[in-house]
């Protein structure tokens, strides 16, 4: 026969009064006997380490982002926790809190008949039980043993802690939903705000999760949520924490202004992307090597990292990469569109044509763009639709030809998408104040910034320029010869440079040639001081010397003049800061120091990287004199003056009295762009180009043309608030001489076509005047008197330039050669005017 259903009830309450008794004299017979062993483990509590998100600042202390695994948690006072959400923690989940030991029996009989009842909100637990089975139990086992390890870390809490101090473990240990962990990661991700900013009702809608987040959700069940709100505000009422006006008022501005779009807000909050997710990633990678062998888990310890970069100046870099790939990407589908356009104007009428000559249906094609509009039609909207009916039906052919499809488009959009890089650093500290590596940053994606391996073309030039200064082969005013030449490699081979536009110059300076670019004096240049020299030089700059032997990454060629090297932005950046860094390595820094959560200095980063230096030898250290390094400044000024980044200059409208020098660089085919420039403060450098060979930019984008705009304006930007002030200059070891402007040598009366003045390392100064507008005077009237003399004789018929042809000099200058010279290396004496 059942028994009435109060009776079972009554019996079943009972049965429980019989099994707490039971269990509180075996915690008391538990304490008794394990007294001893109560001196160590009572030492444990109150020091728990919460899982904590680390913390990455920039150089002035502003977040950047955070570091965290499966939990999203922010640590917060208890002091600053609004007294009405201690109030509504307090009515809805332990109102005994402040009077029991750790374990309230009348709260775990409510708790109990709310259950039989059906009427199920509060918890059976305490809150001390609900810290201690946080830090100390699992709390997914249903058990007997888990509660018994629940109740004796409630009581070892209750006497070696304040009830504020568990009440402030709870508030950060407690589990929210959305995977918080905490009220302060709680309150930013539903709420957009500090916890310190909570309203009554925000309070009391928080202290809702606890009990059940999936079902009581805001985001996913928000009338649910509405519904144990209002409970928890009569609970608070009935306390008398709150009247009931105060509470209504709250409850309906709240729901007045409740965004039913919030979750995408909070989403973003959780998700807390990266103000600068390249250097982000950059720097996690960099902390896993300092971090590697030990058992510290970034995701979970707390750090906070104290890093180089500068927000304001990489806010300025993402905008202007951000326009630059936009515009450049759009240039080059335009130049794309019409050389196909052309391709097809010129072509198809004659396939056309053979299709109906030969009767092949097969060649009827249509033009390029229907073609290309109907291949990205197919990878956009029919290939993913294929492979799900693969999938389903279970044929593997088709999604083998499906998957196909989708990694041929992947292929094509790495080859024909533009992408970008920029990278700005501290001369004086090798600081990264700015990392962009790409246009948009994805977990799979690489940093172009620091990885990409691509030609810098001429931007390369300034390395050797520097080993044939520092080898006093060269000066600023040395004249060199701008004609076709062959060279002959090592084995053989013959390379014939010619300049951008096919246009010689004759002899020009080597500050003039530098500036603008012209490939043949500087493959002259290198000729002159050889391919170990070159190599040597330029890998100690990049920062790679220990790769110098490499024949592929340098290999000893004539085309090695321009650039046929793989390197990544932040080598080439490196290596112009040293420049304007007096000569001195460069080495490039992204982490400054690391501190613990209690605010100790963990790891001293910068510091070590200082004394590392400081055990290496001066020479290393210094690959340049500092007079050597200002004469490569000062070559380099001369780009913006007047060379491939003069227009660049103008275009912004100056610089604001900001010294600014640099080089542009493109490769073979237009498939590279670069510039590369410093000021007296930071170098930049930022580079163009495509994930996979074989594309071209098109010949209107250039580094002049397509990278030089976005340095010059991100330089003029990221300058503005900086004083100017000039580069470093030593004090000895440097001569200035007025020139003549085109021999290079002391200025005369005669030379009439311009001086300037030009800087040289001492003891490389020009010492013999100029003779050639001397030369030019006396050749041109030898010539003037022939000429006069063949027109009394009446021996000119057919024009004077056929006559001139045969003289040694005309009355314009040198003639441009009919053939080029050949050379097989290195010549004896000064080949550079050959």
């Amino acid at each position: 026969m059942a028994l009435p259903r109060n009776l079972r009830v009554f019996l079943e309450v009972l049965l429980v009064i019989c099994v707490v008794i039971a269990l509180g004299t075996g915690i008391a017979l538990g304490i008794a006997l394990g007294s001893t062993r109560n001196l160590q483990i009572t030492g444990q509590i109150g020091e728990t380490q919460l899982a904590l998100p680390s913390q990455i600042l920039d150089r002035n202390g502003k977040l950047i982002t955070e570091y965290f695994a499966e939990e999203k948690r922010n640590i917060i006072s208890i002091n600053e926790v609004p007294r009405h959400l201690i109030y509504a923690v307090i009515a809805a989940e332990d109102k005994n809190f402040f009077s029991h030991n750790g374990f309230d029996l009348s709260g775990f009989f409510r708790a109990l008949w709310n259950n039989l009842r059906g009427t199920y909100f509060s918890g059976a637990s305490s809150i001390t039980q609900q810290v201690a089975g946080e830090l100390y139990a699992d709390r997914s086992e249903i058990t007997i043993k888990r509660k018994l390890v629940e109740l004796w870390y409630a009581y070892q809490m209750e006497h070696k802690l304040t009830k504020y101090q568990i009440l402030e473990l709870y508030l950060n240990t407690v589990y929210l939903g959305h995977n918080t962990h905490g009220i302060e990661a709680a309150s930013q991700f539903y709420f957009g705000h500090s916890v310190r900013e909570l309203t009554l009702a925000e309070s009391a809608i928080l202290v809702v999760q606890v009990r059940s987040p999936a079902r009581y959700s805001m985001i996913n069940h928000p009338n649910d949520a509405k519904e144990r709100q209002w409970t928890v505000l009569e609970q608070m009422i009935k306390q008398g924490y709150v009247t009931r006006e105060e509470a209504k008022a709250s409850f309906d501005v709240f729901w007045e202004r409740y965004d039913v779009t919030r979750s995408n807000t909070s989403t973003a909050y959780f998700e807390n992307e990266s103000r600068a997710p390249y250097f982000s990633e950059y720097v996690r990678l960099e902390i896993e090597d300092i971090l590697y062998g030990s058992l510290v888990d970034i995701n979970r310890e707390g750090f906070v990292i104290h890093t180089t970069l500068d927000l304001d100046i990489q806010q300025t870099a993402e905008r202007q990469m951000s326009r630059g790939t936009r515009e450049i990407n759009q240039k080059y589908q335009m130049d794309t569109a019409e050389r196909l356009e052309e391709a097809d104007r010129l072509f198809l009428p004659l396939v056309d044509a053979l299709a109906l000559l030969l009767d092949i249906d097969r060649l009827h094609i249509a033009d390029s763009k229907q073609r290309r509009d109907a291949q990205r039609y197919f990878n956009a909207n029919l290939s993913p639709v294929l492979i799900a009916t693969a999938l389903l039906i279970g044929s593997d052919t088709m999604v083998d030809l499906t998957d196909l499809a989708l990694r041929q488009a992947e292929s094509t959009t790495k080859r024909t998408t533009v992408e970008g890089a920029l990278i700005t650093l501290e001369n004086a500290t090798g600081h990264i104040l700015a990392m962009v590596g790409g246009s948009e940053f994805k977990t799979k994606n690489f940093n172009r910034a620091v990885s990409a391996t691509v030609q810098p073309g001429s931007a390369f030039k300034p390395l050797y320029y520097s080993a044939a200064v520092s080898s006093r082969i060269i000066t600023p005013a040395t004249m060199i010869m701008d004609s076709p030449v062959i060279f002959f490699n090592p084995d053989g081979t013959p390379y014939e440079p010619k300049n951008f536009l096919g246009t010689w110059s004759g002899p020009v300076r080597a500050r003039y040639a530098l500036a603008n670019s012209m490939n043949v004096p500087s493959t002259k240049v290198l000729d002159a001081i050889g391919f170990d020299m070159a190599i040597n030089r330029a890998s100690r700059l990049l920062g790679m010397y220990d790769q110098r032997n490499d024949e592929k990454l340098f290999p000893r060629k004539y085309p090695l003049a321009l650039g046929v090297v793989s390197v990544a932005p932040i080598n080439m950046a490196r290596a112009f800061a040293t420049f304007p860094n007096q000569g001195r390595e460069v080495e490039p820094i992204a982490i400054r120091y690391i501190e613990d959560r209690k605010g100790n200095i963990r790891y001293e980063y910068e510091k070590e990287k200082i004394k590392e230096r400081q055990r290496r030898s001066e020479e290393e250290l210094q690959i340049m004199t500092p007079q050597e390094a200002y004469i490569m400044v000062s070559m380099l000024e001369s780009t913006v003056q007047y060379g491939t980044l003069a227009n660049r200059r103008i275009m912004v409208g100056g610089f604001d009295g900001m010294p600014m020098a640099g080089k542009t660089g493109t490769t073979d085919n237009w498939a590279n762009a670069w510039t590369i420039g410093f000021s007296p403060y930071m170098t930049t450098a930022v580079w163009f180009g495509f994930d996979m060979p074989g594309e071209s930019l098109g010949r209107n984008q250039t580094g002049a043309t397509a990278a030089g705009p976005i340095w010059a304006w991100y330089m003029k930007e990221i300058h503005t608030d900086l004083p100017p002030k000039e580069f470093i200059r030593p004090e000895t070891g440097l001569i200035e001489r007025k020139v003549c402007a085109v021999s290079g040598k002391l200025l005369t009366n005669a030379c009439n076509e311009g001086s300037i003045d030009e800087i040289f390392l001492a003891g490389t100064q020009p010492e013999q005047f100029c003779d050639y507008h001397i030369a030019k005077e006396k050749r041109n009237e030898k010539i003037v008197t022939r000429i006069k003399d063949r027109l009394f004789l009446g021996g000119v018929t057919t024009g004077l330039g056929i006559d001139l042809q045969t003289e040694d000099f005309d009355l314009l200058g040198s003639d441009e050669p009919d053939s080029p010279r050949r050379t097989t290396g290195t010549q004896a004496g000064n080949p550079l005017l050959d």
